[in-house]
């Protein structure tokens, strides 16, 4: 599985401009990269798109976590599920529905309709890895906290906060992981000019993969693996404690 990886990154070095034949190690295609402008514009909204929507996600998704394990309420069942279809439904499903709904009230689009999307489906992943670290911790820290003379928020904010940050961030470099390399989504909900690095890279290898789409492809899974090495080692350090 890892072979055809480990071949992008040996002809993101290779010199030739046609990934055929092995003329000598180079690092012009990274330098290329870091020069191409529009490469650069769409990193940046790849970076606006995935930190304005994990942000929003992790709050979101957080204060539902709490909800649905904490608090009985009408159609609980219901809701838990509803929340979490965007873990199973396809991307493409996601994607087109939300095509219609904007089209259906005549929202145009752009850079905010694609961190809408993808706040749908970043908001069940932190939900899902908090409500894991939920149910690990003691109900009755809280109680506590209560009985001592905390309202609901100082035992919300000083106690089961602090319990829950590492699952928290955990959710959240996952869900960073995959709103940066979200395609589908972001090209159903993106306006006129606001490519995203995913759809720059889709555009450019129509007529054929370049040397510099490997070397970027190699940075875009270096980054990937390191900050989903990080998340699972947060939330297997959490769940050791």
């Amino acid at each position: 599985m890892y072979l055809p990886i480990l071949v992008l990154g040996f002809y993101s070095f290779n010199q030739s401009p046609y990934s055929a034949t092995w003329q000598g190690f180079t690092l012009d295609w990274y330098y290329k990269l870091f020069s191409d402008e529009r490469i650069l514009s769409a990193l940046k909204n790849s970076l606006i798109v995935a930190f304005c929507a994990v942000g929003i996600s992790a709050v979101l998704g957080t204060l539902m976590a709490v909800g649905l394990a904490r608090y009985q309420f009408l159609g609980k069942n219901l809701y838990r599920g509803i929340s979490y279809l965007p873990l199973i439904i396809p991307d493409i499903a996601i994607a087109v529905a939300t095509l219609v709904f904007l089209a259906a009230f005549a929202i145009p689009l752009s850079l905010w309709t694609i961190i809408a999307a993808h706040i749908v489906f970043c908001l069940a992943y932190i939900a899902v890895v908090v409500s894991s670290r939920l149910n690990n911790l003691d109900p009755h820290l809280e109680e506590a906290a209560l009985d001592l003379g905390a309202t609901p928020i100082q035992a919300f904010m000083q106690v089961l906060l602090p319990q829950l940050m590492p699952g928290i961030i955990a959710g959240c470099l996952l869900a960073f992981v995959l709103s940066l390399d979200d395609f589908l989504i972001a090209s159903f909900t993106s306006g006129s000019g606001y490519n995203t690095l995913p759809i720059e890279i889709f555009s450019r290898i129509r007529t054929g993969v370049q040397p510099d789409m490997n070397a970027l492809s190699v940075i875009l899974i270096t980054v990937s693996a390191i900050v989903a090495f990080i998340a699972e080692v947060i939330r297997a350090f959490d769940n050791n404690k």
